[in-house]
């Protein structure tokens, strides 16, 4: 770690956010670029979206935008403000006046208020760290899993910008060394205060094709049913510096907690770039109870923190599951609540309060049933600790935005209904492969958890076929009833090809265990288990009951070679 005294930094040296390119996009054309804050509202209606050096960084900038477009137009305070904005092509020409107004506080360099910095940061001893501190795609001690192996020497001032914002919405746990002037310090440490904000979150926001309406239909109005927004909500860079240290206080509503420094840190540089960091903690905020001020995640009761906390209701951020793609977890994006069974209880689960938005618009008749959208799910999975982050989830699903309207449920409620149906598929299956695997006397797990995987692998591109074209549809019902008859069949499918090749020992069988006792078990009667279970749980496809020929099945012949 370089000594601080040959790091001076140049206080002629700038980095102009508003002005300088430094967010890579991008453009409707498929060409990528990189643009500057001012460059990104007045193409918006040209660029597909944000593109960052990881998921979690588009996300991180995606809230910075929506930070910068509530506090240039003022809200919007209510619905009608929004559609007169979405009607708009230059909704967005008040944010050059308004980055004029506050540049001072956009210069990545500056040596009195440099963007989400604290100017004269620094340790006891005047230590200057790596810059994997707050490079995220460095893993600590595993470098040789990324480009930038085995350590980040420098950054560019536009890279440096983006992992700023990137550190505050997601910096590790752990413990760090202290900063001048925390009074949390204690020799020299400070102890773990939670990773950065957004890392709490399973985060979801709402996309379009382009980033215009991408950042318009996450504008969430200020009158929205479970957001609250004080009046004096304000962004980072409308609040005075943040000194060595945190404040304790509650956020104040969206343009806050988009832009929350969780971090205290300070950027060193030179003329050709920056070269290492300070880094610190920041403002402390517990995810507790923040679903009526944070709208871009779900949210779950935690009867275990409410029992522990002597808490009458607790409720925590949704988080994303890696092992469980999004189109299984549509229940907590579209249901609007999902009670816990208990009469009048509080709902166990709550959507995103920007899926409520959207499904006020379409309630209200703002935007038409058959709109698509996608809801987009980015979130970290941290581990050890909190101290590293493990794997990142990046997902969506396309969906109308009928699914969402508030009167009219059928359509939601089929769609998650669906999704239960291929669960009971991918249980037959997993069934069938337990079955088989019992008659030819190995083990069974192994074979079970990847003949679930591989069949849910089978259905998910149907299942995000049949959601996008469900608002098509009169009837959510009968369409519901086509979903079973395609889930059944490709269960069938792929049944017969696990028997196909479970080989001879499974197709003689032998006696097994049960709980009434023992029985002969073979391929013939795991087949004709699977089979009762299918024909139960989804209906029976055609009068006969029998099973479509193998050989007109959906191509499933590469997955059961993967299983053999």
């Amino acid at each position: 770690m370089p000594d601080s005294s040959q790091n001076t930094h140049d206080e002629t040296l700038s980095f102009d956010l508003t002005a300088q390119p430094w967010i890579p996009v991008l453009r409707t054309n498929g060409e990528q670029d990189e643009l500057s804050l001012r460059q990104v509202f007045e193409q918006a209606s040209e660029l597909r979206r944000i593109v960052g050096d990881l998921p979690t960084q588009e996300f991180a900038l995606v809230r910075l935008l929506l930070a910068v477009a509530h506090d240039a137009l003022g809200g919007p305070e209510e619905i009608d403000d929004w559609s007169d904005l979405w009607g708009d092509e230059q909704c967005f020409a008040p944010v050059g006046p308004y980055l004029d107004a506050h540049v001072d506080r956009f210069d990545l360099l500056d040596a009195t208020a440099p963007f989400f910095q604290t100017a004269g940061l620094r340790t006891a001893k005047d230590e200057v760290f790596s810059l994997n501190r707050i490079v995220a795609d460095v893993p600590n001690g595993e470098p040789f899993f990324s480009a930038r192996m085995p350590t980040v020497v420098r950054l560019t001032f536009a890279e440096a910008a983006r992992w700023v914002v990137h550190t505050h919405a997601y910096d590790t746990s752990g413990i760090k060394t202290g900063v001048e002037g925390d009074k949390r310090a204690k020799g020299g440490k400070v102890y773990p205060l939670g990773v950065g904000w957004a890392g709490n979150l399973g985060g979801v926001f709402v996309e379009r094709p382009t980033l215009r309406e991408t950042l318009l239909l996450n504008l969430v109005a200020a009158d929205t049913t479970g957001v609250r927004i004080d009046e004096q909500d304000a962004p980072a860079w409308r609040r005075d510096p943040g000194g060595p240290g945190g404040s304790e206080r509650a956020p104040s509503g969206v343009r806050d907690l988009y832009t929350w420094q969780t971090r205290r840190l300070r950027l060193h540089f030179d003329e050709q770039g920056v070269h290492g960091v300070v880094l610190g903690y920041g403002d402390p905020l517990s995810p507790r109870n923040k679903h009526d001020r944070e709208p871009m995640t779900a949210w779950r009761r935690s009867p275990a923190q409410e029992k522990k906390l002597r808490e009458s209701l607790v409720y925590l951020p949704r988080d994303h599951d890696p092992e469980r793609a999004a189109w299984r977890g549509i229940a907590s994006l579209i249901a609007d609540t999902l009670p816990s069974g208990q009469g009048s209880e509080p709902p166990s689960s709550l959507r995103p309060a920007v899926l409520e938005w959207v499904a006020r618009l379409v309630s209200e008749g703002r935007l038409e049933r058959g709109f698509l959208v996608r809801a987009r799910v980015i979130g970290p999975k941290y581990g050890t600790q909190q101290s590293v982050i493990d794997e990142i989830v990046d997902d969506s699903v396309s969906m109308a935005v009928v699914l969402l309207h508030q009167q009219d449920r059928r359509y939601a409620e089929q769609a998650i209904a669906a999704v239960q149906d291929a669960d009971r598929g991918v249980m037959a299956v997993g069934d069938l492969a337990t079955n088989l695997a019992r008659a030819a006397g190995t083990e069974t797990e192994g074979p079970r958890a990847t003949a679930r995987d591989h069949a849910y692998g089978l259905l998910e591109t149907p299942y995000r076929a049949w959601l996008r074209d469900l608002a098509k549809a009169d009837d959510p019902y009968e369409q519901r009833l086509a979903w079973q008859r395609q889930v059944h069949e490709i269960a069938v499918g792929f049944g017969n090809r696990l028997m196909s090749i479970a080989g001879t020992n499974a197709w003689q069988g032998r006696t097994v265990e049960t709980k009434k006792g023992t029985e002969w078990l073979n391929s013939a009667l795991a087949g004709k288990r699977f089979r009762i279970a299918l024909d139960r749980d989804l209906g029976r496809p055609d009068p006969t009951g029998t099973p479509p020929d193998a050989d007109e099945q959906p191509d499933s012949e590469t997955t059961v070679k993967a299983l053999a």
